[in-house]
């Protein structure tokens, strides 16, 4: 927990805020990685190829706790993203290849410059991107984005409290439980216990060596294997 002043009257009172608020909101341009890119997502170049690439995923699991999916074409798969991924909140980005394939998305949503919150989520990563480093690097470049380049102090993650990969996902990346919202929502004819998660910016720092260490090619053997968890940097308080 954050620490506390007291006032004249004796009082708790939160610690004083610096900057200048409202923060940037979140520009449409490219975040370039060594491993791959996150852009904004275009339906006529990024549409096909990221359905492609979902239809790996040969039974459906990846859009059990998603709102919305599986699509039976790719036509209906572009028509929802025409029409539900085209707003600047959420602000949806396509993951691609170093060659420039598509290969997952995730978006910038419930953006709030006046606080300097903002929450990633819609994440939906392909077959072809899962337990890669990278799907690590897609989610430390957003996240540069928003602590480096706009100077938020909160970033959140929200999921289904029973969706298990996602909540090993959060802690993986070095966000901290904060707790259950009990029927928070529902989804296709389901309720939904939303479990939260943060990072704040005086966290950051720490968690961004985590990730650029772990991201070093000297992380890695010549068979690919990481030779140290990115848990156990993020985890790593010394």
């Amino acid at each position: 927990m954050a620490g506390h002043d007291t006032n004249d009257l004796g009082q708790p009172i939160g610690r004083p805020v610096s900057g200048n608020f409202p923060r940037p909101t979140p520009p449409y341009t490219p975040m370039e990685g060594q491993y791959c890119s996150v852009v904004p997502l275009d339906v006529n170049r990024h549409a096909p190829g990221l359905y492609r690439a979902f239809a790996n995923d040969t039974d459906g699991r990846n859009w059990t706790y998603l709102p919305y999916g599986p699509f039976d074409s790719e036509e209906d798969f572009a028509a929802w993203t025409r029409a539900s991924c085209m707003d600047a909140d959420p602000m949806f980005h396509t993951v691609l290849d170093g060659d420039g394939t598509p290969i997952g998305m995730a978006s910038f949503l419930r953006i709030e410059p006046a606080a300097g919150v903002v929450e990633v989520g819609h994440i939906h990563f392909s077959p072809l991107l899962q337990r890669s480093p990278k799907s690590t690097e897609a989610m430390y470049l957003m996240m540069r984005r928003v602590f480096d380049e706009l100077g938020y102090r909160r970033y959140e993650w929200k999921c289904d409290a029973l969706n298990a990969p996602s909540c090993s996902a959060a802690q993986r990346l070095g966000f901290t439980f904060e707790g259950v919202f009990r029927q928070a929502t529902h989804y296709k004819g389901r309720n939904r216990d939303t479990a939260w998660y943060s990072i704040l910016d005086t966290e950051w720092p720490r968690i961004r060596s985590a990730f650029e260490g772990w991201l070093s090619p000297e992380n890695f053997d010549q068979s690919g294997q990481q030779r140290q968890s990115l848990m156990a940097r993020t985890s790593d308080t010394s």
